[in-house]
């Protein structure tokens, strides 16, 4: 006779909403062991106090959470230690998000483009002496460096003469890897401190666009402006340069944020 506290894996599925193949692929991976197997048909029977666990690892596999840090968050005795092991996924789960939204916008851009052409103006830029940060700088830690890089500029440039900028080199985006210059403007050379040095960006004709918005879609703009550059028999001659005339230092607002991404080119002579 059954016990009536113990629920067959159908009544278990049942009170779970999990099916039993999940239920089985559980007990296979040793995440939800069931109270009782019968060692002679190979039933499985369930408590109806695995019930919560059962519903925890449901809600974790739907946060796509690996089997094996589901199981790492449930033997673990610590509530703390759970939370932040969930609190790490949640974090990995966003960072996803954002890529994705991204690359949707940028789709959308892309797929539906709007009308006209893309405003260039060819701009000869002097010798300027500016307050910069350097580095050599993984494609994936930019952000981050960027971050640290305007820090220290803003503690030692309390006043800039202008809106900050930055030269990005080739290498940065056909390697992965790539020198990086963040400066700001100034009316006299910095005195060196910490990482903030004085330097002289050279001079240069660049080819000049502007992006309006967050970067979600400034590779297009990127992309817009290497075709006018192609199309105008120009050929690109250094780091590309980027000035941020708005931006998250400025507005909240992402559609007030506005980049100056400059090419340094050179006309190619005709064959």
């Amino acid at each position: 006779m059954q016990n009536p506290l113990v629920l067959t894996i159908g009544e278990f599925a049942r009170l779970t909403h999990l099916s039993i193949r999940t239920l089985r692929r559980y007990h296979d991976a040793g995440l939800l062991e069931p109270a009782r197997v019968d060692p002679a048909t190979g039933y499985r029977y369930y408590d109806a106090a695995q019930i919560p666990a059962a519903q925890v690892i449901h809600r974790l596999r739907e946060l796509d959470v690996p089997l094996p840090e589901v199981r790492r968050i449930l033997g673990s005795p610590d509530p703390e230690a759970r939370a932040l092991l969930v609190g790490e996924h949640l974090r990995r789960l966003e960072d996803q998000l954002e890529r994705t939204r991204a690359a949707v916008t940028s789709l959308r851009r892309l797929l539906t483009p709007e009308p006209g052409e893309l405003a260039v103006e060819l701009r000869r830029t002097p010798a300027t002496t500016v307050a910069a940060v350097e580095g050599t700088v993984a494609e994936a830690d930019v952000l981050a460096w960027y971050a640290g890089a305007m820090a220290e500029l803003d503690a030692v440039v309390p006043d800039p003469a202008g809106p900050p900028g930055g030269l990005y080199d080739n290498e940065l985006f056909t390697h992965g890897r790539g020198r990086m210059v963040v400066y700001l403007p100034v009316a006299e050379p910095p005195a060196p401190a910490g990482r903030v040095r004085p330097v002289t960006l050279p001079a240069a004709e660049l080819a000049v666009a502007t992006h309006p918005g967050d970067h979600d879609t400034i590779d297009v703009t990127y992309g817009e402006l290497g075709r006018w550059v192609v199309d105008h028999a120009l050929a690109v001659a250094g780091p590309v340069r980027e000035v941020y005339l708005s931006g998250p230092r400025d507005t909240a607002d992402p559609a007030a944020w506005r980049t100056e991404i400059g090419w340094p080119v050179f006309r190619v002579a005709p064959a």
